[in-house]
């Protein structure tokens, strides 16, 4: 017999949020951290830096016990290499360590489990400026020592881990993981860093298994789901091979070790095949990842683009069908339970959905809340979707909504806010930066309370 909609969450399934530590901690110079590439990313205008963030270094337990009250069993947070290993290479920072200690030792004890990426944009300076960041293998193997580091310090603390955030970008933002383009060449030197990054993903994925018993891996992107934007068959195959590129190529390799002939084919015969040191292919074939995870914000679609099948990828346009936040992100609920069948009839593994979101610009209102009902109904939504992918086999084991709190964007914006807590700072000014509950906060109290069921 089916399961019913309302019943077809497991009582152990995985309620919280996500975060990244560059947009929440601050103390950017405490605690013997050194700079990192996003300390030194330069500031547009009316948008804040990362100094202060949202002072989470130091109420983390005022947050901690609103993410109780939320119900909140995980909660997904990066780890700052340049917090424990300040140049990224020389001497292990221990106050650094016992920071992500407290943290987590804090978490456990309120009942919410650490889901901890190893690697969220923020790569030691020192490492894009002397090695030209993951560009190098050096700066693989570093990846690897840091990653050891990490594994036995919190081994007992952290079962579910993540190596990169949003691996996909690397390819189109090669910038993130610290490697600056060169002036000649450039789609081979983006294959090499992409083939540096799943390397260094390989090594972290052995380590793990070695070094945590229990522990899982996961292999990240964030999806984009895509449409032909009509039923020509020249949008259907343009579509295919942008699929191809956005999303399935990572996880090929994620889950099966090794590079798709999609890939393969297209690289041999523009003669740009990445360099494969001894033993990179059997690494990658022996460490496959325990489960899939994504962030998934929005769909798009695509168009065949005569004269430009050597684009990386093009033709992806906006849905016409669908309504837009503030940012012209399309919203499609819909979309989460397409890629998430899609994902499964593919890779039959687990998935976890690791961010969900949307953000809107929001102030207090004279009851020092903040009535967003279309978060809510955002929410409500991708649940819905995730719930029916669910009941119609897909194994799903866990919902982290983006933000929790509000937090600064990926570019210095407070005004993008995704929380269900608002925190009282703008972008240039830090105000007092005291919390204040939405009205989301107490619709998702009764979604986790109920798991799932009240929605």
């Amino acid at each position: 017999m089916a399961n019913t909609n309302d019943k077809v969450i497991p009582k152990e399934f995985l309620w919280g949020g996500a975060v990244t530590s560059f947009q929440t901690e601050g103390a950017w110079n405490e605690g013997g951290k050194g700079p990192s590439i996003v300390d030194a990313r330069p500031v547009p205008e009316n948008h804040s830096d990362w100094k202060v963030a949202i002072d989470f270094y130091n109420r983390y337990k005022e947050d901690i016990a609103l993410f109780k009250e939320l119900g909140f069993n995980a909660y997904r947070t990066s780890i700052s290499w340049s917090r424990i290993i300040p140049d990224g290479e020389g001497e292990i920072n221990e106050e650094g360590l016992k920071f992500y200690d407290d943290l987590f030792d804090e978490m456990l004890a309120n009942g919410i489990q650490p889901v901890i990426t190893l690697y969220h944009f923020d790569l030691p300076l020192a490492l894009a400026e002397k090695y030209n960041g993951f560009a190098s293998r050096k700066v693989v193997d570093l990846f690897e020592r840091y990653a050891r580091v990490v594994f036995e310090r919190y081994a007992g603390k952290v079962k579910y881990w993540l190596t990169f955030n949003e691996q996909n970008l690397v390819l189109t933002n090669t910038h993130h993981w610290g490697a600056t383009l060169p002036e000649d060449n450039q789609e081979a030197f983006r294959y090499q860093v992409t083939h540096n990054a799943f390397i260094a993903h390989a090594k972290a994925v052995k380590a793990l298994h070695e070094l945590v018993p229990g522990g899982e891996m996961a292999g990240m992107v964030t999806y984009l789901t895509t449409y032909p934007a009509t039923s020509k068959p020249e949008d259907t195959i343009a579509n295919l091979k942008a699929k191809e590129l956005l999303n399935d190529f990572y996880f090929d390799v994620f889950a099966h070790g090794e590079y798709p002939s999609y890939i393969t084919s297209d690289l041999h015969s523009k003669g740009i095949m990445p360099v494969f040191e001894e033993g990179d292919a059997e690494l990658l074939k022996e460490n496959t990842v325990d489960y899939l995870s994504i962030s998934y914000y929005q769909s798009q679609t695509v168009k065949h683009v005569p004269g430009n099948e050597g684009a990386l990828i093009s033709g992806v346009t906006p849905n016409p069908n669908l309504k837009t936040n503030e940012w012209g992100w399309a919203i499609d609920p819909m979309g989460l339970r397409v890629a998430l069948k899609d994902m499964y009839a593919r890779y039959r593994l687990p998935i976890f959905i690791t961010e969900n979101g949307i953000g809107a610009r929001e102030e207090l209102d004279e009851n020092d809340t903040v009535d967003d009902q279309y978060r809510i109904d955002y929410l409500k939504g991708h649940i819905q979707q995730m719930k029916l992918a669910m009941e119609e086999g897909v194994d799903v084991f866990g919902y982290l909504m983006w933000g929790s709190t509000d937090i600064l964007s990926s570019k210095g914006e407070m005004k993008k806010r995704y929380g269900f807590v608002f925190v009282n700072r703008d972008e240039t000014d830090l105000r007092d930066m005291k919390r204040y509950k939405k009205k989301s906060f107490d619709w998702f109290k009764k979604v986790t309370a109920s798991n799932g069921t009240v929605l």
